[in-house]
């Protein structure tokens, strides 16, 4: 077997102990370990079809239809197995693509694909211009208006939609059209599936009941009359753990105790005039498993006393708390050692339980009770209509509901079973079922009244330690009919070695009570097989069908000795999925041998009606399910009027509606068919239905698969549960097995694929996921089978713990719809003409018009940054301008007008003294945040030389950080390095040396101890257009870019802020950014000197030692503007979210913030706004205070909030037209819905129009487009080793393809966005327009013909589990690949691989190819807080992740 093993780390999943000698332990139905047979055929049919398994895996890469999931880490490069192993197939991809590796997010030039050294903020030494990848994509138009158009919506009004104001939005949830048909791909019909051909069948007779003389009038009449009249006789005899008898009830012992019992409860419970009890209220029965004396007595006294019993399992579940607050329970009978037992708090009262009502525990052993008066006699009416008791059941879900049986109905079924089972008064029965309900009860309490039969009630508890118990039973008793579930049947042929001499000649019947699962057969036939040697009777053993509703269904009666034993069906499983019977002819695999579970019950009558919609009758040959009307069934369930109707109240209707008869029946939850002789078949569960692209599976029947592929090796115990889950508009099939503690990942692999492909081959049905947890780890029901409906509720919890893991979407999901083929030929005119047509507007925005508002002399006078700093010096030489603080708060240097003035003249001077610098040359400032940085940038301007601001290397991880510095001198081509000494001697460090080569190091020239020297002159440069500074930035997808930013630019910069914020002398503004490129720098360093304005500059590295620093900064300077970014930002809303009212006990007070501005180049991140926003409202922030800027490499800030103009707006926009670059508004609360704020507004001078990237046609304000800016402050080029003039001319100096602004020369963003006017006024007076920013255009995946943004994966990821950390999606190949960082425990790891691709197809139609699980910690980040998806996907393919687990989704 070659599919590759996953490997994960060691100490992951530790094996739960488990009992080392207990037998199987499979008590339900979906559990049988017993099907030996059908195993064995099974099993050697597969092992023909499995032997060629390579190239069944081949085939399944190549994505054939029976692809499986594989899942494995990349962690260690365990390639297991041999040359065909899907890790060499994914390792040859690795290897061939390295060099190049496949570049699925656009069509991009080569150069942008070559391969990165993955490390953070480290872009590949080859490109250093900024290519915008996805440039050249092609187009993705729709239909004119940008309306999709739908054929639902009249062409009249879909005018009167497009001539109104504003468009209607769609309305709220509740009046949500689904869009279901747009979505999926809808599967048509198979043309040659079977139908059902045969003619309408008719309901079905049992036989008469027949009238015995005897019969008494009521069961309670019964217990009366043997306990009167036989009171020696035994009733009951209980086992101990060993097995041995320890204890016989006999029938006056019985009665006795129920009448005390009976009459303590109606007299001694409360008071004469008040009891707690009266007759038709409902008391909870609460007994141990292994205690059924106990409970026979509470459940025949509750009967003499006419209150309802209603037995439960043990105490605590919450769902039976429901059942209990359903039927109004107050009171619960119980043992004196079962309540011990019970959990107390500390004044000894018993536990509330969650769910449960307040509970009056009422102990019934002998002692406690009161003796009945002589003249006291219970109330013995005949059987009516009346509750007699409630037994409890559970449905698909989960939830508990109580059938509620009335007297006439428990005697009439008593009746009905004596006569099929031919009782007789003092035969003695082994009971081995549970007898609280179902057969256990029906036989094992009440029939065994009716006629005085002795019942030895064989414990669960000691099934495990003997599992032979209950033939010896049988043998030392002569019993002449014994209980059991093919598990029983199943443990005592693996325990038969032990016991040579057992005899079973004295059965006359053995009752299967869980015939109705499709594989009873083989364990029957396994069982027969080897006790008949023993004595066993082939006509004794009678299946049977039961149901909490129906009661008794059908059983076989005993046979006559001699009689040919009944057929059997051997049935088409593909006949079945289509709900068809057909004779299975050609192939063994897919076919369902089943035996008949003998005749309808005496008195009754069946019919089969269609399992969905109205019950109407099935035709002969076609499965439904078995409805049976008579006087035995249940009556209701209690409490719940609704569900009752639909269950117990049917009446079948013929092809044409009409109803046929008018006698109720009751839907038993049996699937099934009468065959031949009117005998009865049953062939799954409704419960246990799976229904998968309008095929029916059982999933009884995908268990049996799954035990015969070979599970003994693997599979804890036959311990298998199968239920579906409903993802992406269909059931899917999830199979969780247990896995067994000494089993090797190896077999549990070999096992995982075998079943994937057995399943495939027999149901034709694909698997959704395929788990394995430890053994002893799923919930279990009270008798030891698996808990359905908690699995899986664990399972979508995420909470499964799963050791071993296989996903197959790409098997199973066949709905997605078609991939969108973008339509070719839409010419940017059409475009034009076509939203002009519909009354659409060009989307376009612009700023006030910087011309009109002139400001003071000093733009005039000076139009270059040196000349003001030097004004600035003489006119107000001792005016501060930057105020720098520590971790502490305590400012540690200032800097006034002329103390920078005159160490920038000094920085100039050491320039030309020490590095010989001639004006031009490109110097590197090498300095941690602070005013040394501003001096020094000051200082080349002065000299004439162009600062490049680089973060400096980071002395804890010089390996990660200096290349990109060493990158940046180089590409910069700087002929010097001013930078601290400290600095200095790191760069010449011997760990440097092993990170770069430090010898090859320009000038470096230490700024700390400068001498005291007159500049001759200050550098003038001739133009404004000559360069002022280089900012060096590496985006996202690692791309290292500069841009030439020229004086003129600078100035333009300068004063659209200043405008915009309302900037001037008396202002102090506090910044807590990275100075190092972009809006920070320009906020750190240069407005300050433009408008006079004081900056405290606050490091954010500084808030990892003090949290508080920003916020006690702003308060205690009472500051009206701040700046910040993401990260600063994340860290408070962390950090301090819980710590508020330490904030206000510091005397911490934000009210006085008019503006606090979150510095990006991305969408904004709206949920981290709001949540600051509200967590520190309660120190006084105002609620319209935050706000984003939005700047990119073109242009560094072209939105920014500022202090006059309306506040952001949001708008909701639907994601599916997103993905098809259309904007579609849509109210809050929409499905599929996305929440996007505005950018703050546009800077004075600025002017934003919306391109489609690949026409550069303009675009309506319904589409979704690139951002193009045209602004005085644009910068005026990148700035690259060999200027690249075509790649200069589309990003920076770039015209339309149509339309009026074509003249314009424009910059392209390289960010996707689109315009909305909304009916805001703008500070002109005019209605205001918006730009709302919507992600990089590089950063895009390409995917099904669609565009996503990584965020809006990650974003639904996130919120899956409490225990994911952080996200990151991008493709390779072409398969998506998610990366999740775990914060829980490791043994939850694999839990996120099923949430994970859930989410994602449920929410944004994709299929997830990989999932890798990583440490927190492992997605990098860069210093704004941006993922690094780029670098990530670079680790990833260089195998540098050391995932916890990978898992390959096939």
């Amino acid at each position: 077997m070659a599919l590759p093993m996953p490997t994960k780390r060691r100490s992951t999943f530790v094996q739960s102990p488990a009992d080392a000698c207990t037998p199987p332990d499979t008590s339900s139905a979906s559990e049988d370990e017993g099907s030996l047979r059908r195993q064995a055929a099974l099993s050697a049919a597969l092992h023909q079809s499995l032997q060629n398994a390579e190239s069944w895996i081949n085939r399944s890469i190549q994505g054939s239809s029976t692809s499986s999931s594989a899942s494995s880490t990349l962690s260690h490069g365990e390639g297991k197995g041999t040359s065909g192993t899907l890790a060499d197939v994914f390792a040859n991809t690795r290897i061939e693509n390295f060099s190049i590796p496949p570049d699925v997010t656009a069509t991009t030039s080569s150069t942008s694909s070559s391969a990165r050294p993955a490390t953070i903020d480290l872009p590949p030494s080859g490109i250093v211009k900024g290519t915008h990848k996805g440039s050249n994509r092609s187009s993705l138009m729709d239909t004119a208006d940008g309306v999709p158009v739908s054929s639902r919506v009249s062409t009249k009004i879909q005018q009167l939609l497009n001539t109104l104001k504003r468009p209607k939005r769609p309305p709220l949830k509740e009046f949500f059209v689904d869009d279901f048909e747009e979505i999926v791909e809808v599967p048509q019909p198979d043309p040659n599936q079977p139908k059902p051909e045969g003619r309408q069948m008719t309901p079905v007779k049992g036989e008469p009941l027949g009238v015995v003389c005897n019969w008494p009038p009521a069961l309670e009449a019964a217990l009366q009359r043997w306990g009167t009249t036989q009171a020696k006789c035994p009733c009951l005899t209980a086992l101990d753990v060993t097995g041995k008898p320890v204890y016989t009830l006999t029938y006056g012992k019985l009665w006795s105790r129920s009448l005390k019992l009976a009459y303590t409860l109606l007299n001694k419970l409360g008071t004469k005039n008040e009891p707690v009890l009266k007759p038709g209220d409902r008391v909870a029965l609460v007994y141990p498993n292994n205690d059924p004396v106990m409970f026979m007595v509470a459940f025949y006294g509750c009967l003499l006393a006419e209150v309802i019993p209603v037995p439960i399992e043990d105490a605590g579940g919450q769902q039976i708390g429901f059942l209990l607050g359903s039927c109004g329970i107050t009171l619960a009978l119980t043992t004196e050692v079962c309540l011990k037992g019970l959990p107390k708090t500390q004044n000894g009262e018993i536990v509330q339980f969650k769910g449960w009502p307040r509970l009056k525990w009422v102990v019934t052993d002998s002692k406690y009770l009161s003796k009945s008066p002589k003249d006291w006699q219970p109330n013995i009416s005949t059987a009516g209509t009346e509750p007699a008791y409630i037994e409890y059941k559970t449905s698909k879900e989960g939830s508990v509901m109580g059938v509620t049986v009335s007297r006439i109905a428990m005697l009439s079924h008593c009746q009905a079973l004596s006569q099929a089972c031919n009782y007789s008064e003092g035969e003695t029965i082994v009971n081995v079922l549970d007898f609280k309900k179902d057969a256990g009860l029906w036989h094992g309490m009440l029939t065994n009244v009716m006629n005085k039969l002795h019942t030895l009630s064989v414990p669960y508890s000691v099934m495990k330690t003997c599992p032979l118990s209950w033939v010896q039973r049988v043998h030392t008793h002569k019993a002449k009919v014994a209980l059991v579930k093919c598990r029983d049947l199943h443990w005592a042929m693996m325990a038969h070695r032990d016991q040579r001499d057992v005899s079973l000649s004295s059965l006359r019947m053995l009752i299967v009570t869980d015939g109705a699962n499709p594989w009873s057969v083989s364990s029957c036939d396994a069982f027969l097989s080897l006790f008949q040697s023993h004595g066993l009777k082939p006509e004794a053993i009678c299946p049977c069908a039961t149901s909490p509703e129906a009661m008794t269904v059908a059983i076989r009666r005993p046979g006559v000795p001699g009689a040919p034993l009944p057929g059997r069906a051997i049935l088409s499983m593909n006949g079945l999925s289509y709900g068809v019977i057909r004779v299975n002819t050609e192939d063994k695999n897919s076919a369902l041998t089943v035996q008949d579970v003998g005749h309808v019950m005496p008195g009754g009558m069946m019919c089969i009606v269609k399992p969905d919609g109205s019950p109407q009758l099935c035709k002969t040959d076609e499965i439904g399910e078995i409805c049976v009307s008579s006087r035995t069934g249940g009556m209701m369930y209690y409490g719940l009027a609704g569900v009752t109707k639909n269950t117990f109240e049917v009446i079948p209707v013929n092809s044409a509606g009409s109803p046929v008869g008018d006698v109720p029946f009751v839907r038993s939850g049996l699937l099934g068919f009468v065959g031949p002789g009117s005998l009865v078949f049953v062939v799954g569960k409704i419960d246990g239905l799976l229904t998968v692209s309008g095929r029916r599976h059982n999933a009884d029947d995908i268990v049996a698969t799954g035990l015969a592929v070979e599970s003994i090796k693997t599979v804890y115990r036959g311990r298998i549960a199968v239920f579906s889950v409903s993802v992406f508009y269909d059931e899917r099939i999830v199979v969780v097995a247990e896995q067994r503690p000494d089993a090797s990942e190896e077999d549990s692999f070999q096992w995982m694929s075998r079943v994937l492909q057995a399943i495939d081959s027999i149901h034709q049905v694909g698997v959704y996921c395929l788990a394995l947890v430890p053994a002893n780890t799923l919930p279990k029901t009270p008798l030891g089978g698996i808990h359905l409906s908690q699995t899986k509720q664990h399972f979508l919890e995420g909470s499964l713990h799963p050791c071993n893991i296989l996903m197959c979407p790409h098997t199973c999901v066949t709905n997605l719809p078609k991939p969108r083929q973008k339509q070719p030929g839409v010419g940017p005119a059409s475009v034009m003409v076509g939203n002009l047509v519909a009354g659409k507007r060009i989307a376009q925005a612009a700023g006030r018009d910087l011309g009109q508002i002139e400001d003071n002399d000093l733009v005039r006078k000076h139009q270059f940054l040196t000349e003001v700093l030097q004004w600035r010096a003489q006119a107000t030489p001792d005016h501060t301008l930057f105020l720098l603080l520590n971790a502490k708060g305590t400012p540690v240097c200032t800097a006034t007008c002329l103390q920078l003035h005159k160490r920038a003249e000094r920085i100039a001077s050491v320039l030309y003294d020490k590095g010989h610098l001639n004006a031009g040359d490109n110097v590197v400032l090498l300095y941690p945040p602070g005013i040394e940085l501003i001096a020094a940038f000051y200082g080349c301007l002065y000299a004439g030389c162009i600062p490049v601001t680089v973060r400096p290397p980071h002395a804890q991880n010089l390996t990660a950080t200096l290349p990109t510095v060493r990158m940046i001198v180089d590409v910069s081509k700087a002929a010097c390095i001013l930078t601290t000494q400290t600095l200095m001697r790191l760069l010449k460090s011997r760990d440097a040396a092993a990170a770069v080569d430090v010898k090859t190091w320009p000038t470096i020239i230490d700024t700390d101890d400068l001498p005291r020297k007159r500049l001759p002159q200050i550098y003038k440069p001739p133009t404004p257009e000559m360069l002022a500074y280089l900012d060096f930035s590496v985006s996202t997808t690692g791309m290292l870019t500069g841009v030439k930013m020229s004086h003129s630019a600078v100035n333009a910069l300068c004063r659209a802020i200043k405008l915009q914020c309302e900037l001037y002398s008396s202002r102090q503004i506090a910044i807590c950014l990275d100075p190092y490129c972009g809006l920070g720098f320009t906020l750190w360093c240069l407005c300050s000197v433009y408008s006079g304005h004081q900056s405290i500059l606050i490091p954010p590295m500084e808030l990892e030692s003090n949290l508080f620093l920003w916020l006690s900064t702003v308060s205690q300077y009472k500051i009206r503007d701040t700046f910040c970014s993401y990260s600063v930002m994340e860290l408070c809303t962390k950090g301090l979210g819980n710590q508020v009212e330490v904030l206000k006990a510091r005397g911490i007070n934000l009210s006085c913030v008019r503006t606090c501005v979150v510095v990006a180049e991305e969408r904004p991140r709206i949920s981290l706004t709001q949540s600051f926003s509200k967590l520190f409202k309660d120190i006084g922030l105002s609620s319209r205070a935050v706000s984003t800027t939005f700047g990119s490499r073109v242009n560094v800030a072209i939105c920014l909030q500022g202090t006059s103009g309306p506040d952001p707006t949001t708008v909701y926009v639907d994601l599916k037209s997103l993905r098809h670059d259309r904007v579609r508004l849509v109210e809050r609360g929409a499905p599929q819905s996305l929440l996007l704020s505005e950018s703050g507004k546009i800077l004075p001078g600025v002017k934003v129009i919306i391109v489609n990237p690949e026409t550069k046609g303009p675009l309506g304000d319904s589409h979704l487009g690139e951002i193009w800016v045209n602004s005085p402050h644009t910068a005026s080029g990148y700035y690259t080793i060999y200027d690249n003039e075509s790649l200069q001319a589309d990003h920076f100096n770039t015209r339309l393809s149509f339309g009026d602004a074509a003249q314009t020369l424009w910059a392209r963003t390289g960010y996707l966005g689109f315009v909305r006017r909304t009916e805001l006024t703008a500070a002109s007076g005019d209605r205001h327009d918006a730009l709302y920013v919507v992600g990089a255009l590089d950063e895009t995946l390409e995917l099904r013909g669609l565009r996503y943004h990584p965020i809006d994966i990650e974003t639904s990821v996130s919120r899956t589990h409490r225990s994911i950390a952080e996200c990151a999606v991008f493709t390779w190949t072409n398969l998506l690949v998610v990366v999740v960082e775990l914060c829980g425990c490791e043994q939850e790891a694999l839990d996120l691989v099923p949430l994970v691709t859930n989410v994602v197809l449920e929410e944004h139609y994709l299929i997830v190819g990989v999932v890798v699980v990583v440490d927190p910690g492992v997605i990098p980040i860069n210093s704004r807080g941006e993922k690094q998806r780029m670098h990530l996907r670079d680790s990833f393919l260089a195998d540098q992740l050391d995932p916890i687990y990978v898992a390959y989704n096939m």
